[in-house]
């Protein structure tokens, strides 16, 4: 991994941080247990020599949590919940990855490092904010990666690289430290649903240090019965997205699902995202910071200043409001499914398609109506890579289930994942990006 790094990562921008000399270390020392207890090794540590990344937003008590920042950003006293639950499961930290400033974009923008750049086609984004992560994922430069999921973070660009992204319950894995919009799951990308089921098993359960984590109720997966599947097709879907999604719809029915073509069972909820993000960001950004910060961040900041208490309340009613409404269409369906992204990766250097580039007109998320929607429900969702466009670019399915329901999702996805038959396989990048 570490060779492949090397060989690949001067083109890609996946690793703002590798940490080599501990992963040689940890590799170094699971060798030695392997030799000396042989499959014995394994119990209690499932993970043991498995190469994972972290996103630059999670905390790392050895490697610099820069968050994508040029502020400063003091050494975290521990490994955040996640990554020390990774460490103790055997899991090789190889290297962190890149975000935007505070995951604030869903690209791989920041005043920290070029942008991270999309393995089946450099030109183009890895999506974000954990762009860094499914990039390396994408590319081989790891097994596995954590990342953070606020408003898409996750789900976006394991669509956009290829590979697959879950964005568990809502306090299913602890964040910490907390984060004030209460938007903000921790979730894994992996190659295959099943790497992903396994990277849970790990991460998943309370910490002291979250009072919002938890343990929801899960729904065994794995004899599922023919399940009751809403298909929903959000406006604005471009007609590259449209053909390849359209065509997991016989495989559905082949698994015995039952389909319905339904029209987005909810109003746009987009303005009370922008407000309760906006809200946090001015929140946690004191004036004096101002000189540090992303031009385009710093416009959410300004306006989150702007905004009213009685603003926000509206905007945390609507977040209920949808709750309410998410609660009730989930008793006529087990899973939604729709595409992830309507959209094809966009320019690189990009924080959104250009419609959408402009932060000071608050839509610099707009483009992603299916993927925030259920960070305001704290729903269980998951991208699973379903083909590429003719451009040769992936395509991402999202399935999205009852709040508690992970292993249900996770195992129609598996499934699913396995009567598709797909290998995908990001093209060969060199250090000079050919």
């Amino acid at each position: 991994m570490l060779t492949a790094i090397r060989a690949t990562d001067p083109a890609l921008g996946a690793y703002v941080e590798v940490a080599e000399a501990r992963a040689l270390r940890e590799a170094e020392a699971a060798d030695r247990l392997i030799a000396g207890l042989g499959e014995a090794a394994f119990r209690g540590r499932p993970l043991l020599g498995v190469t994972v990344s972290v996103k630059d937003l999670i905390q790392t008590q050895d490697i610099p949590t820069r968050r994508g920042s040029l502020l400063p950003n003091p050494r975290p006293a521990a490994d955040a919940p996640s990554v020390a639950r990774l460490r103790a499961a055997g899991a090789i930290v190889v290297g962190k990855t890149t975000t935007s400033e505070y995951g604030w974009s869903a690209s791989t923008v920041s005043r920290v490092s070029a942008p991270t750049r999309n393995p089946w086609a450099l030109d183009r984004t890895a999506g974000g904010s954990s762009g860094g992560s499914a990039a390396a994922v994408a590319a081989g430069l790891c097994t596995a990666s954590l990342g953070t999921d606020g408003a898409g973070s996750v789900r976006i660009p394991a669509a956009f690289c290829g590979v697959v992204g879950f964005k568990p319950s809502y306090g299913r894995i602890p964040y910490v430290p907390p984060c004030a919009e209460r938007l903000s799951h921790v979730g894994p990308l992996a190659r295959s649903v099943a790497d992903v089921a396994e990277l849970m098993a790990v991460l998943g359960g309370p910490d002291h240090r979250d009072p919002d984590s938890a343990t929801p109720p899960s729904v065994p997966g794995a004899a599922l019965a023919p399940l009751r599947v809403g298909w929903v097709e959000f406006r604005g879907t471009s007609a590259a997205v449209r053909d390849v999604t359209e065509g997991v719809l016989p495989v559905l029915a082949a698994l015995g699902h039952r389909v319905d073509r339904i029209e987005a069972p909810f109003p746009d909820p987009y303005g009370a995202l922008v407000d309760i993000l906006a809200a946090a960001d001015a929140h946690g950004t004191a004036p004096g910071d101002e000189a540090w910060c992303d031009e385009g961040r710093l416009a959410v900041v300004r306006y989150g200043r702007s905004l009213s208490g009685a603003s926000v309340a509206r905007a945390e009613a609507a977040r209920l409001a949808l709750r309410a409404r998410l609660a009730s269409v989930m008793k006529s369906y087990d899973l939604l499914v729709m595409a992830t992204v309507p959209v094809e990766a966009f320019a690189a250097e990009a924080i959104a398609p250009p419609w959408a580039a402009d932060p000071r007109d608050l839509r610099w998320l707009a483009w992603a109506p299916a993927a925030y929607p259920f960070n305001l429900t704290g729903q269980p969702a998951l991208s699973l890579p379903v083909g590429l466009t003719p451009a040769g670019l992936p395509v991402g399915l999202q399935l999205v289930g009852r709040v508690g329901e992970d292993d249900l999702v996770l195992s129609a996805a598996g499934l699913l994942e396995t009567a598709l038959g797909l290998t995908l396989s990001a093209p060969g990048i060199t250090a000079e990006g050919k």
